[in-house]
Formats: structure tokens, C-alpha cells, sequence
């Protein structure tokens, strides 16, 4: 199996640094959110292991292959790390009903925190992700800013199964626990389809190799509505503070970037940094016209000499269609993580156009070759 590539060398400050602090164990070290944890914990001086489907080489950490879906396994797979600390849990399985998505996501921290208790890890702290969808993010309009008070939903949600799990179990067994909720997470990571930055990346290299302005493929009501991202390193950080910080035990806290923006901002200034011309709104269905643009895509990879990644697992369209055609304000308040602690904040559309820097810089997208004449035109 080929390994998935990490994170340039230029993202880890010191990864030879010596590693006291703990033992931490990351269980979905392929995401994007995963990755970036385990990449911080190293950072930071820790011990790092992590799980994920893919091996990920020269990280800095150790990478485990371990099925979470099956207790035997999991129980077997991780008997060698029997001295962890710290577990961050961001693994995650995909099913087509609610039930199943909670069976399944249930079962997948269940097994993993019984195979650590089998392996009889000195076990701290765990670290839970959710998301918007905690709020109700992914049926419609909800309350805004959300607040990590609001009360939960009469909706079947995998997040609230795994959250009673987690604190009946740090309960029984003595350890801490913290919850991020995050808001579209946006980082480095190649071979991750649910990446924002590498739908609208990809999106506007094939759109400007055709020879067509950048328009926003989501809904008008989308382009105009408030959101959120929050960017993946930023999102390590305050898992490293969460782990480690007294003040977050036991609590649940919104991360994001700390601003708030509109896409009819930002989507201009993507056009002028990718040397574009903008037009307006265009909704398209990335879902189903993107997958019909493979060939166009391949190109790209040929003639700048890319780093090659099957098309299918680049970017995850229908991800892509869901952040982008929802019409109304998604923001949520992180007050309470500000005022316990955790003030790092960043601009977003700043972090934006960093990330597509390295894209660019890394040959992950093509680069961009500006003429003395270019910059951003609107289009009608």
C-alpha cells in the first residue's frame, strides 16, 4: 500500500525534540483534523502514535494499523500502546441512515477506548470532536451564535451517543475529557476527500484550465449568509491545550478561527490570488459535474508534474456541496473557550491564501504563473 504523503518538513519546527510530556494516541491520524493533532503533539515534545486506514510517512510519529470496527482487533492492536496518556479521537465512518451512523461511530471509540483499558494504559485524557451538526447545522436554520449550553436536539445524532459513552466511561475509569467543536475545517492534507480548502482548490484549477472565471458554485443565499471555517492547525492547537489545561476538563468548546465572513468576500479575493477573473454566482452541483471533469484534472497532474493522488480521493464533492449551498448563517460563539483560556485566533481569508501557497509550493495544485497584466476582473 502506498503511503500517504504528510505534511512538509516546513510544518514541524522541531520533531527531534525530546519527547516527555506523555503519550498520545490519535485515532484517525489520516484526516485532516488527525493528522495536524498528531503533527502539534510532536511539536510540543510528545510521544505519538496514530491511527488511521493509510500509513503516513516521515510525520514524526509512529503510525499503527488497527481495524477500530472490531473489538478483537482492536484489543490486539493496541496492546503496544499500553503507555498512553492522551487519546485524540477523530476516526470516523460513513453511513447511509442515523442508526447506523451511531453504531457504527459508537462502536468505533467504544472498541478503542476498551482496548486501551485491556492494555492497561495509564489513560488521562480524551479529546472528542464534534461539529456544527451537534447544533443542527445539517437540517437547516438553527440558533445563532450556537452557544455550547444550547440544549441538544430531539434528532437522532451520533455525536450525543458518543459523548454519553465517553462520559459514562471516563466516569467509570478515572480520566478526563474535553469536546471541540470545530467549524469547517480547513488545513494541509492530501488523500482526505472532506477538506474544504482542496474542494475550492481543485474547483478553481480546473475551472481556470478551461478558461473560466471563478464563480461560486453554491447557492446565492450560501454566498451571502455568515460562516465559519476553522483552520486545522489552530484546531491541534486547542487539542494540545484541551489535553493539557485543567480549565477544559470535563467541558465542551466551539473552536473556530474567531472571525466571521461571508463567501461573497473572500471568493474575489481567491480570483485575484490565483490570477482569475470572478464572476458571479453560478450554482452547480460540484457533485455532479466535477466527477466528469477526471480527465482535465489528470492533465493538470501531468503537465506540472503533481504529486499524484487518484481524483477520487482528492476531493470529496458532495462534501464540497454541503458547506457551499447552505443558505443561511452558521456561526457559533467561542466565548468560552476565550474565556477559558484558549485566544488563539486567526484571519481566515489570510489563512486561505497561505494554504494555497503551499498547495501551490508542495505540487499538490498547479502553480500560478501571473503576467505582468494580471489581476482579478469581474465578469458578468
Amino acid at each position: 500500500m502506498t503511503a500517504e504523503p504528510a505534511l512538509s518538513e516546513q510544518h514541524l519546527r522541531d520533531p527531534d525534540q525530546p519527547r516527555r510530556k506523555g503519550s498520545v494516541l490519535v485515532a484517525g491520524a489520516w484526516g485532516v483534523i488527525g493528522r495536524h493533532a498528531a503533527d502539534e503533539y510532536v511539536r510540543q515534545g510528545w510521544q505519538v502514535r496514530g491511527i488511521s486506514r493509510r500509513p503516513v510517512q516521515g510525520a514524526g510519529w509512529d503510525h499503527l494499523s488497527v481495524d477500530l470496527s472490531d473489538p478483537a482487533a482492536s484489543a490486539s492492536g493496541l496492546a503496544e500502546a499500553e503507555d498512553t496518556t492522551h487519546l485524540v479521537f477523530g476516526a470516523y465512518a460513513e453511513r447511509p441512515t442515523s442508526r447506523e451512523l451511531s453504531e457504527a461511530n459508537v462502536g468505533l471509540l467504544r472498541n478503542t477506548l476498551d482496548g486501551l483499558y485491556s492494555a492497561g494504559a495509564p489513560l488521562r485524557h480524551v479529546t472528542l470532536y464534534q461539529g456544527g451538526k451537534a447544533y443542527g447545522a445539517h437540517l437547516g436554520y438553527f440558533n445563532t451564535p450556537a452557544k455550547e449550553r444550547d440544549p441538544r436536539l430531539v434528532q437522532p445524532n451520533f455525536y450525543y451517543d458518543q459523548e454519553d459513552l465517553l462520559r459514562q466511561t471516563a466516569a467509570e475509569r478515572g480520566f478526563d475529557l474535553t469536546i471541540l467543536r470545530p467549524e469547517g475545517v480547513v488545513g494541509y492534507a492530501v488523500g482526505n476527500p472532506m477538506n474544504l480548502l482542496m474542494v475550492i482548490a481543485v474547483y478553481a484549477s480546473i475551472c481556470r484550465e478551461l478558461g473560466q472565471p471563478l464563480r461560486f458554485p453554491g447557492t446565492i443565499a450560501a454566498f451571502d449568509a455568515l460562516y465559519q471555517v476553522t483552520d486545522a492547525g489552530l484546531l491541534a492547537r486547542a487539542t494540545v491545550w484541551a489535553g493539557s489545561d485543567p480549565q477544559a476538563a470535563g467541558e465542551v468548546f466551539n473552536i473556530t478561527n474567531g472571525d466571521q465572513f461571508r463567501w461573497r468576500q473572500l471568493w474575489p479575493a481567491f480570483a485575484r490570488h490565483l490570477g482569475m477573473d470572478y464572476a458571479e454566482p453560478q450554482p452547480v452541483p460540484l457533485a455532479d459535474a466535477m466527477p466528469q471533469l477526471k480527465n482535465v484534472w489528470e492533465r493538470l497532474v501531468a503537465r506540472h508534474s503533481l504529486v499524484p493522488t487518484p481524483y477520487e480521493d482528492l476531493v470529496g464533492w458532495e462534501f464540497g456541496d454541503f458547506l457551499l449551498r447552505s443558505g443561511f448563517d452558521n456561526v457559533s460563539s467561542t466565548i468560552k473557550a476565550r474565556q477559558a483560556g484558549f485566544t488563539d485566533c486567526l484571519d481566515s481569508e489570510d489563512r486561505f491564501l497561505e494554504l494555497f501557497r503551499e498547495l501551490e509550493a508542495d505540487r499538490i495544485i498547479p502553480p500560478v504563473v501571473l503576467s505582468s497584466q494580471s489581476s482579478e476582473r469581474y465578469v458578468p
